[in-house]
């Protein structure tokens, strides 16, 4: 039988407890869409299937030190045939956004059409991963989804907080696996998806339904940037959105449930701001042994 020390106290939980810790990311927006920083964790609730659980680590920024410095952030580049007219901006783009990273991040650059292609894996030397995007090269059939989840995999055996960026034109004609089981991948790593996509959402609403569903399960952004100018503002705010991020970790109390754990997270002090909090809304308990 499973043991925990809780505030000096020695538990003997009736049921077996799963004692992986749940790493949570998430950002926090006041009413004048601003990021709402200098949150300590006395100021927050973190529930899980509605029981408060307390939090036992704690960042804020991309910047913090000791357990979590920095994140992992693993690009996914869509080069596709139907990339091909806005493929020069689209490199321009990328590049920037990569090039301005903060410091303490690391990054991958993955490239896709119908097969993944990892061009450079998580490093910390920028010159590196921007030769990763300028050497990329349109190609063939669309498989967002497969490398979506292949991308999130990789992304799970690499320690500290994640996140998956994804530039895409949108339509997929080439995946076997559904958007669905990305997301289920990405919901239990805790990797937030953040997506930048060249389609029109009014003519391409399968893609905007499916990107949409995937950015609010796992506490990411989606944004619709045709032009350059709206791209290269679209990777300004995730950058933001990464430096003004916030990483708890909890050890799951007082839960038997073996399916979906619900998360919600509540700002407890000075909420006449009407902050709203961007998470995964959840994960998968690991099969127990």
């Amino acid at each position: 039988m499973s043991v925990l020390l809780i505030d000096g106290a020695d538990v003997h939980p009736p049921f077996h407890v799963d004692v992986d810790m749940v790493v949570l990311t998430f950002t926090v927006v006041g009413a004048n869409g601003k990021h709402v920083k200098g949150l300590k964790p006395e100021d927050l609730s973190i529930r899980e299937d509605g029981v408060r659980q307390k939090i036992v680590a704690f960042a804020e920024g991309t910047g913090s030190t000791g357990l979590w410095a920095g994140h992992q952030v693993f690009v996914l580049f869509d080069t596709s045939n139907v990339m091909y007219t806005t493929f020069p901006y689209a490199v321009d783009a990328i590049a920037g956004f990569v090039r301005n990273l903060d410091p303490a991040d690391s990054v991958a650059v993955y490239k896709f059409s119908r097969n993944l292609f990892r061009a450079t894996s998580v490093t910390t030397d920028r010159l590196q991963a921007l030769a990763a995007v300028r050497n990329a090269t349109v190609g063939e059939d669309t498989a967002l989804y497969n490398s979506l989840l292949l991308t999130l995999r990789d992304a799970a055996k690499v320690p500290g907080p994640k996140a998956l960026v994804v530039f895409s034109n949108g339509p997929d004609n080439a995946s076997i696996l559904s958007p669905d089981d990305a997301a289920a991948v990405a919901e239990d790593q805790g990797i937030p998806i953040y997506i930048v996509s060249t389609c029109d959402p009014e003519t391409n609403k399968i893609s905007a339904n499916v990107f949409q569903r995937l950015v609010a399960r796992t506490g990411g952004q989606l944004f619709w940037a045709k032009t350059w100018q709206k791209q290269a503002e679209a990777f300004n705010t995730i950058r933001e959105d990464l430096a003004s991020s916030y990483t708890a970790a909890y050890y799951p109390a007082s839960n038997s449930n073996e399916g979906y754990r619900r998360i919600t997270v509540e700002i407890l002090t000075d909420k006449d701001k009407k902050c709203h909090i961007r998470s995964r809304t959840g994960y998968h308990a690991r099969p127990r042994l």
